[in-house]
């Protein structure tokens, strides 16, 4: 396909839709499946052939539009008004959606419409999630009718390849996928590595508790993927991709298939594979499915992975961009790192970079979790406050509850107080506060939590995906997790917590990867915010949450330690 069959495919496209009296985008993403979403696309299918409107009216499985929480949702496009979103909607709701639209006369559904100006949809900046929930997440022609593969044409025609890799490093762009490095820096590294063999690597395997970002982008707008990965190819020198997917996904079998058929799809187009465009470029992207370990998170375990060898990182340098895959240059990014190429190519680095912060570029998706109203995938300008994501967006606290913190960043990450609710959301910002950006893992915690059990959780996480590679990682996890289940289950002493914090240190400054490194950022940011909740499970054997449950010792022998414990507090000598 070369550039003028592109523009003649899109404007076929959009003339068929124009046509249509509605169309019809009922969510197939995981959470909406979980709800009972493949029920109401039943219908929804069942409904239309029921008023003959088959030649009419689109019944697509649509991505994800990200308000998870009040899934089954259901899109209805009419021509240029904007689109109607539905929430929590059944087969019979489905079934009257329908009607509704079949007939102005039609049943009234206006309980389950989400109004127009909803703060969950307009306080968003949607840039990487564009066209999730707008298309069908395995239609190519749906996707170049959107002006899908346009910047690829632009790129293999108007740009050198040097030009591409100053362009997203003049846009700001970081990596999505954690550190926040230069994404144009990187690219330029790799490009200028002298190797004939290059390659590119895409990391889509989140394993932090509440993330789903990158698998949400990849099932619901995979040729978003595609097309930033192949410019990143032409940009750098690589004429084979790799797509890095986590296994242990619910459905992943299925999701796998999905984009193995899209992939196919995009080479029967030559929009990938031999002479891209009729260019002199190719490009070919496979597949590689990992057994979900939360190492292969690390890039050099990624890529010991994609190799076929056991998962573990290992030192570095040389980095990937120097020495990666089968010792040749490697350029490895996440999932929402290229989503947000194609956008940058077709409006350009100046209309990125005056997105954001001063040092924070663009926007970034959250999943947003917890105990939160509207729960779900959302995209904001970085810089946006906390406040701002969590009342107006998240809808606030659920059950008249107070917000307590919110833990960013995942089990890398840590936890902000509520003090620090206006505080802007991009990277520096938040590691002053004691936490990181991470990959996009956003938990809401209210006045139910108990901090201190928090971090059990996550220091539990880090022990289970420990490698073992290294010993720090490996023995000195285990230690604070022992030291957390004492401070929860009431046994601890303040010496205990002494040990803990200095194990934090260790750990921190010994690990050999960054997994290991950051393993204490949730310990260190809950002591730091909410040191008085330790204190109050080991003076007092109290846990201000109601969470912890103590061990029963008799009311005299309590009293007995308790001064023991102060004494601790303070520094003093036991008194023979």
């Amino acid at each position: 396909m070369n550039r003028s069959e592109l523009f003649n495919m899109a404007q076929v496209e959009q003339e068929r839709q124009a046509k249509l009296r509605f169309r019809i985008l009922s969510c197939a993403s995981t959470p909406c499946l979980s709800a009972g979403s493949q029920d109401v696309f039943n219908a929804l299918q069942t409904a239309v052939t029921e008023h003959g409107l088959n030649a009419e009216v689109d019944v697509v499985a649509s991505g994800c539009n990200g308000l998870c929480s009040h899934g089954p949702v259901v899109r209805i496009q009419t021509g240029d008004a904007p689109d109607d979103i539905y929430e929590f909607v059944t087969p019979e709701i489905a079934r009257q959606i329908v009607a509704r639209y079949a007939d102005e006369n039609g049943a009234d559904v206006s309980e389950h419409l989400i109004p127009a100006d909803a703060p969950f949809f307009a306080k968003q900046q949607r840039i990487v999630l564009g066209n999730s929930g707008r298309i069908d997440q395995e239609d190519i022609e749906g996707y170049i009718a959107r002006g899908g593969y346009t910047a690829l044409a632009h790129v293999l025609r108007e740009m050198a390849p040097e030009q591409v890799c100053d362009a997203i490093n003049q846009s700001g762009l970081r990596g999505r996928g954690g550190a926040g490095y230069p994404t144009g820096l990187k690219w330029q590294l790799v490009r200028k590595a002298p190797s004939n063999k290059k390659y590119v690597v895409v990391n889509c395997d989140e394993g932090d508790p509440g993330a789903y970002m990158d698998r949400t982008i990849l099932e619901s707008d995979p040729h978003r993927l595609l097309e930033g990965m192949a410019i990143a190819g032409y940009a750098v020198g690589a004429d084979q991709g790799y797509i890095f997917v986590r296994g242990g996904y619910p459905g992943a079998e299925k999701r796998l298939n999905q984009l193995e058929r899209v992939i196919r799809m995009a080479e029967k187009h030559g929009l990938l594979g031999g002479r891209v465009m009729d260019s002199n470029f190719s490009f070919r992207i496979d597949i590689r499915l990992g057994a979900g370990a939360f190492v292969c998170g690390e890039e050099t375990a990624l890529m010991l992975s994609i190799m076929g060898k056991r998962a573990q990182p290992v030192p570095r340098p040389p980095y990937p961009a120097q020495r990666g895959l089968w010792g040749a240059p490697t350029l490895l990014n996440n999932v929402e790192t290229f989503a947000n190429i194609v956008p940058i190519i077709l409006n350009g680095a100046d209309w990125y970079a005056n997105i954001g912060t001063e040092k924070s570029k663009g926007t970034k998706v959250f999943a947003l979790a917890g105990k939160v109203v509207n729960g779900g995938l959302i995209e904001v300008p970085m810089g946006m406050t906390l406040r701002e994501i969590i009342y107006d967006i998240g809808g606030g606290i659920r059950d008249g509850h107070e917000f307590k913190a919110a833990q960013t960043g995942g089990p890398s990450g840590g936890c902000i107080p509520a003090q620090h609710l206006d505080s802007p959301v991009d990277y520096e910002s938040m590691k002053a506060l004691g936490s990181i950006m991470g990959s996009g893992g956003l938990i809401v915690l209210d006045d139910t939590s108990c901090m201190v059990d928090v971090a059990r959780f996550f220091m539990e996480f880090c022990v289970d995906e420990s490698c073992g590679k290294c010993v720090p990682c490996r023995v000195g996890t285990m230690q604070m997790l022992r030291q957390l289940e004492k401070i929860c289950n009431g046994s601890a002493t303040m010496q205990d917590l002494e040990i803990l914090e200095e194990l934090c240190e260790m750990v921190r400054e010994t690990s050999l990867c960054g997994l290991g490194q950051s393993a204490p950022n949730p310990v260190l940011s809950t002591l730091r915010h909410f040191r008085d909740e330790y204190e109050a499970h080991i003076l007092e054997r109290r846990c201000p949450a109601g969470v912890c449950k103590m061990d029963q010792v008799p009311v005299m022998e309590l009293a007995e330690e308790l001064p023991r414990r102060m004494r601790s507090a303070s520094g003093q000598k036991e008194v023979a």
